[in-house]
Parts: C-alpha cells; structure tokens; sequence
C-alpha cells in the first residue's frame, strides 16, 4: 500500500471547496506520457492553478501503474523545482470496477470515479458506496456519476446521452456518501462531439452545437447545495488545430467541441471540475503533423514531441487563465 501523502499529492476535499467558494473550476487534464505531464504542470505551475491529473483505465494500462506512481511524485517535485508548490491530485477518470478503484488507491491515488452510470440506478447506488467506503478509509475522495455522455473516449463509449434526473441526486448522494458527482447536461466525450443533424450551421459553414443543459445543473443544485459537480467531456475542440491536422493528411469530419463560454458560465455554479481530455489530444497531434509535413526529414522525437509538449501547454495555460479561472487560486 502507497498512500498519496507519500508521494506529496492531494485529494479533492479542500480544493473543491475553495473551488465553490471562488466560482472557478479545478482543471482535470488527462495525461498519457511524459510530455504531456510537463506541459501541464508547468502550464499550471506558472499561472498558480491547482490541478488534477486524470488517468483513464486505458492510460493506466499503456503508461504502466509503477510508472504513473512514480511521474505523479516526479510532478510533485517538477513543480516545486519550477518554484511553485502547487496542490496536485492523481485521478482515476471513469473507473468500472471496485476492483479497478481499489488497486489505484492501494498504488498512491488520491481520488478515485466510480462510473457505475451504466448500471440500474440500485446497482450504481451500491458500487459506489462499496467504493466510498474503502477509499474513505485511506482519506481518498470518490467521484460517481448519475447520467451517462454520448461520445467515445478510451474504452467509454456511449450512443445517446442520458441526461442526470435532478430527484435522484440527493438520494444518490445520501446513501453513497461520494465527495463529488458528475452529471449528464449534453457535454459529451471526444472530437466529434455531436451529429451534425443535431447542430446548426453558422455564416462559415462550422457546426454550432445544441445548448447545454443549465436547467438540469439550476435543479440539481437546489435539490444539493453547495455540493461539487463534475463536468465530464468539456473539451471545446479548437478550430484551428483540427484545420492543421485536416492540412497536414489528417480526416476529421464535422469535429466539434463545447463552446468555452458555456463552461466559463458553468463556473460561476456548483461546477468545481471540469474534465478536458480531447483539446489537448488534438493539439498535440496537430504539432506533430505540421513537423512531419514540413520537416519530413526529421526522425528525432524530440523535434516533434518538443513542439507538441509547447503547443499543449499553451492550450493548458488558455484553459486555466480564460475558461476555467483557476489561475492564482494554487
């Protein structure tokens, strides 16, 4: 057993509280590999923003758990060497078992979700609360979800959204005793968010997006005040990088995101997380693309991976400063 402390990490308890207090959202960024990790934490380190590390269960997989333990304390101690011991939180994003849950916080997790929304709502009810009790016995915070996302992300892959029904959230909070909830108001996971047949078309021929859900989020927070919600696939999907992948050999048809000024207005409410995977994906390979296309002599990774680790920390910087607003709140 690796307890989180050991490794200088932090669970959410504190952060998301301070989140609510200050209208502003904790950035979860998910991460896979070296570069990404260092784009994020310097991004944050330089503009004071607290942060959560997500790894999915395919992440998790790919990167090797001895490996994530040892990057989450190499983090820790790459912020402190940027000058800036910022709160860092080693996530679980979408955990679909007990037994998934338990290893990452028996191997130095700090927060773990358990995603049981696929399940009967009993069903979910007791998975979570199985998991909420033994991570509380390590002071680790649990993350459930009550609505299921459209999209596809790793090995999370739904057809429809399901939108969260307001008069189950108290009961589901009450009987779970989960720290925080993420719900379903119409985000939805990966690149090609929506189905252009459920969008419009503005004067330059892009996608426009349904409106998100606000009323859902308004009732859930009279039925659970003051209580932190989660946002899951709020990735915007920036325009610019999937014109450059789409220049340089790429093919992404119709790929829309979340309008940033919906999620800077989900703030202002009991949102206190907010989950952004895909943008960064996109910038990364964008980069990428662009050295190969034009540097097609070029095999050294570091030409390539260093570009894509710059343009993903600016993306981070943006998102922390101009969206999420938790710059200065570390």
């Amino acid at each position: 057993m690796v307890s989180y402390k050991e490794l200088g990490l932090v669970n959410t308890k504190e952060l998301f509280k301070k989140a609510f207090e200050g209208k502003y959202a904790i950035p979860a960024f998910n991460f896979n590999n070296m570069e990404q990790l260092q784009a994020i934490i310097s991004a944050c380190v330089e503009e004071r923003s607290p942060v959560i590390l997500q790894v999915s269960k395919g992440a998790r997989a790919y990167a090797n758990e001895t490996l994530l333990r040892y990057m989450a304390q190499g983090a820790v101690e790459y912020a402190k060497e940027l000058g800036y011991n910022i709160p860092i939180v080693l996530h679980l994003d979408h955990g679909d078992s007990f037994e998934l849950c338990k290893a990452c916080i028996e191997s130095g997790f700090s927060s773990v979700m358990i995603d049981g929304s696929h399940l009967p709502y009993e069903e979910n009810v007791a998975l979570t609360r199985k998991v909420v009790e033994f991570a509380h016995a390590h002071d680790v915070t649990v993350e459930g979800e009550l609505g299921v996302l459209a999209g596809v992300e790793d090995e999370v892959s739904a057809e429809h959204h399901t939108y969260t029904r307001p008069e189950e959230v108290e009961d589901f909070v009450k009987k779970t005793g989960v720290d925080s909830l993420a719900i379903s108001i119409g985000t939805s996971h990966g690149a090609n968010k929506f189905k252009p047949e459920q969008c419009t078309r503005n004067a330059e021929g892009r996608l426009v997006p349904p409106p998100l859900r606000f009323d859902i989020l308004e009732e859930v927070e009279k039925r659970i005040p003051g209580f932190p919600i989660v946002l899951h696939g709020s990735s915007s999907v920036p325009q610019d990088d999937v014109d450059t992948i789409n220049k340089y050999g790429g093919a992404l048809k119709d790929a829309i995101g979340i309008p940033e000024e919906d999620l800077r207005h989900a703030t202002t409410s009991a949102v206190c997380k907010i989950n952004i995977d895909s943008d960064a994906r996109l910038a990364m390979t964008a980069a990428v693309r662009q050295v190969f296309a034009t540097k097609p002599a070029e095999f050294d990774p570091r030409k390539y991976l260093g570009p894509a680790r710059d343009h993903m920390k600016a993306l981070y910087t943006h998102k922390v400063k101009n969206v999420l607003g938790s710059a200065g709140k570390a």
